[in-house]
């Protein structure tokens, strides 16, 4: 049988993905991945430089997978930046709940320091730079110094929001993940409102929740 012929970038990740969870580990090379699924190895090079760049792409299709969609909403772009990081929270969250399998496999054993986690690297760098894109309002600080630590605390913190949120998904056992949804919301809003210095309502209700869950984040 000839070798499969137009072989895509999805097409690959795909077959990683079900080669994991069927056999609980990484394929023992990309020659022998590439026989099993019946391509030419030089294809797999095409894409990725190895294993470990493909993983790292797969957070980057789900980042992808979440905001091109959203830009094609007419009622996304007329959002304000609130509800556009909200908007692109349920989506992102939908997406890997759609995975989850794949990606309890490769976070889970190490859930409790996903910030240095490479795998990941990927994925914070495009939010931030996503999150740089919102224009978020700040203080109106007159230093140019001030103002490029201000931005990189922004997007530090939202960053490390995003990791706190993934670390409590992978923790949901709730229905639907639905409290995973409520996290979100409550922790959305009290970021915005602390950088706007608005009352403090939206963040004693996010300390509520999570006191009331219990969680505890290493």
């Amino acid at each position: 049988m000839g070798k499969k012929k137009n072989i895509t970038q999805g097409d690959i990740i795909t077959w990683y993905m079900e080669y994991v969870l069927e056999h609980n580990k990484k394929p023992s090379s990309v020659y022998n991945f590439a026989k099993e699924n019946n391509f030419e190895e030089s294809v797999f090079y095409q894409f990725f430089g190895s294993f470990d760049t493909l993983e790292k792409g797969i957070f980057k299709v789900f980042f992808d997978n979440t905001l091109i969609p959203l830009k094609k909403s007419g009622d996304y772009e007329s959002f304000d930046a609130r509800n556009k990081l909200l908007s692109f929270y349920y989506t992102f969250f939908e997406n890997i709940t759609a995975n989850r399998s794949y990606v309890v496999y490769a976070l889970a054993s190490q859930k409790n320091h996903l910030k240095s986690m490479s795998v990941l690297t990927e994925l914070k760098k495009y939010f931030s730079k996503y999150i740089e894109s919102l224009n978020i309002e700040t203080l109106d600080l007159k230093e140019d110094r001030l103002k490029k630590i201000q931005a990189r605390g922004i997007k530090e913190s939202a960053w490390f929001q995003l990791l706190i949120t993934i670390k409590f998904w992978l923790d949901d056992s709730s229905i639907s993940f639905e409290k995973t949804d409520v996290f979100i919301e409550k922790s959305v809003n009290a970021s915005f409102d602390l950088i706007d210095t608005t009352p403090l309502h939206s963040i004693i209700d996010l300390g509520k929740f999570l006191f009331k869950e219990k969680i505890q984040m290493n």
